[in-house]
């Protein structure tokens, strides 16, 4: 008789998929209370306060591997902190409980509640500096864009890709004065910015559907955290990232090669910052162009969440009411 071989069951249960919702659904809420006070601290405490509560009631053994916070002092999830019941899969997980905190302080478009989740030992662990950046979405040949080209070269091999002339193209940038030169270099081969204040992580997940955010590019320095959150969001849902960490100092060094960094000048791809299944979430927290943000009712709340899976390739996206008003207090 033929031996009939069973798949092994995959680390990170179905159910993992709606438990993470609740996760960054409470951190959403908390910071919500708080928009347009000008408060991002005391917001951000807020978001951490929550996520860390619903983290504990997860059934894995988690530990964050990406934190949010160490640059500017903020409140955090901090790195190598252990979280989950302690029961379950042992994971990797990383965080930003309040993307865009200035945006939900003026109750700006775009801040989120984010949240990703790897078996154990497949997330990049990278140290909360800057990252240098480009993503694009899915369908298109590998290689086409290349971090260390000129941004109007990567315009130009996109527009190509894509069939359509260099103006069609709308490249997202986060507006700082260090990427003067970038945008400049967009612009001349004729091709849009579109410029944000916040959230690069967002900003990835914008190019993987071009037709309805506009969106056909993302370059530029960002936070590291941030780019394995994006990198997690487009190993669900498909496109290419490079990046690289921008290690500019010897404190920066020191802090990268205590965190396993080997090479500091390492081009990193999406698999090589999130390898095998994955999960990622992200709550609205503002109107943004991806998610509406959380909505206080009578006696009802209401969140608008994206969950999406590697190894299905699946993308949810779930409004809930939330009537049990308590759990948020």
């Amino acid at each position: 008789m033929a031996s009939i071989t069973i798949p092994p069951r995959p680390t990170l249960e179905r159910v993992l998929s709606i438990e993470i919702v609740r996760v960054t659904e409470r951190a959403a809420v908390a910071a919500a209370r708080l928009r347009g006070r000008g408060a991002e601290k005391k917001s951000d405490q807020a978001a951490v306060d929550a996520m860390r509560r619903e983290l504990g009631q997860l059934t894995v053994d988690g530990t964050v591997v990406i934190g949010e916070g160490e640059m500017d002092e903020a409140p955090m999830l901090f790195i190598g902190e252990r979280v989950g019941t302690k029961s379950g899969p042992k994971v990797d997980i990383a965080v930003d409980p309040l993307e865009g905190t200035t945006l939900c302080a003026k109750n700006m478009p775009g801040a989120i509640a984010t949240l990703a989740m790897a078996d154990h030992g497949a997330m990049l662990h990278a140290p909360d500096i800057y990252m240098d950046k480009i993503a694009i979405g899915p369908g298109y040949p590998k290689n086409v864009i290349d971090l260390d080209a000129p941004a109007d070269e990567n315009i130009l091999a996109l527009a190509k890709a894509k069939g359509v002339k260099p103006d069609a193209i709308t490249a997202m940038i986060l507006d700082r004065p260090r990427h003067a030169d970038i945008i400049a270099a967009v612009r001349k081969v004729g091709a849009a910015v579109s410029l944000i204040s916040d959230g690069d992580v967002a900003g990835v997940i914008h190019t993987a559907e071009p037709d309805k955010t506009g969106i056909d590019i993302y370059l530029g320095v960002g936070g590291a955290p941030e780019g394995v959150l994006a990198a997690a969001a487009l190993r669900c849902i498909g496109g290419q990232m490079q990046c690289r960490l921008v290690i500019d100092t010897e404190e920066k060094r020191e802090r990268a090669a205590k965190m396993g960094i080997k090479d500091p000048r390492k081009k990193y791809l999406i698999e090589d910052m999130v390898r095998g299944d994955c999960l990622f979430a992200a709550t609205g927290v503002t109107d943004g162009r991806m998610l509406r943000g959380v909505r206080f009712g009578n006696g009802i709340i209401e969140t608008e969440t994206v969950v999406m899976r590697s190894a299905s390739g699946t993308v949810r996206r779930i409004v809930a009411e939330h009537r049990k008003l308590d759990k948020f207090a």
